[in-house]
């Protein structure tokens, strides 16, 4: 299933464009479902809690031998890993801290994959989502940051963060939009005609 649908993503196009008519600057949009697989996370959790939980309930409730021991842990170990396996499980054992470096770290991947450090004037700026960490994002180039201090922009974060956590990721990115558009408009007004790098909603699934 997508992130958005057709129709969601070619209003997003739409926001841009307009946004872009008004201003130097380029905007690069990107939703990713999610910025890792976290695949080693369930097995640390299912690894630990093998090993604590069956000796426990051993010292206090049962009198088990070493074969029986480590025949449970190893069972609850199993279990326990094909149980956390799960996308929801995954991503919701992941310390928040962890989660939002991973986002981090896709979301500056992102500015350099999507050429936004190369445009004329280093205008470039991208907003970021990451789905499951709940993780939003603005970056910007020089030629932004001289002008508009990053400060700026952590009140647009906060509400989109906001409304991503809703389920509104369509509504989340065409106020961001139109909120940066409003900032870089007047800061940055257009001078040049220009359409450097893709207007469409960049989607990693």
């Amino acid at each position: 299933m997508s992130l958005l649908t057709q129709a969601e993503q070619q209003q997003v196009s739409d926001a841009i464009r307009a946004v872009e008519s008004k201003t130097d600057a380029e905007l690069v949009t990107v939703l990713a479902r999610q910025s890792d697989d976290y695949s080693y996370i369930p097995l640390l959790w299912a690894g630990l809690l093998a090993l604590v939980l069956p000796g426990a309930i051993n010292y206090y409730l049962a009198s088990l031998s070493a074969h029986q021991l480590v025949l449970i842990q190893w069972c609850l170990f199993i279990v326990l890993a094909m149980v956390f396996r799960s996308r929801w499980f995954g991503v919701q054992m992941v310390p928040r801290s962890v989660r939002h470096w991973r986002a981090s770290n896709m979301a500056r991947r992102q500015f350099l994959e999507q050429n936004l450090h190369h445009t004329e004037g280093e205008t470039g700026m991208l907003i970021f989502v990451s789905e499951a960490e709940r993780y939003v994002e603005i970056l910007v180039d020089r030629g932004i940051s001289q002008h508009i201090p990053d400060s700026h922009w952590h009140s647009v974060v906060a509400r989109f963060t906001q409304q991503v956590k809703a389920g509104k990721t369509l509504d989340g990115f065409l106020f961001a939009i139109a909120a940066c558009g409003e900032e870089l408009g007047r800061t940055l007004p257009a001078s040049r005609d220009k359409n450097e790098l893709p207007n469409h909603l960049i989607i990693l699934d």
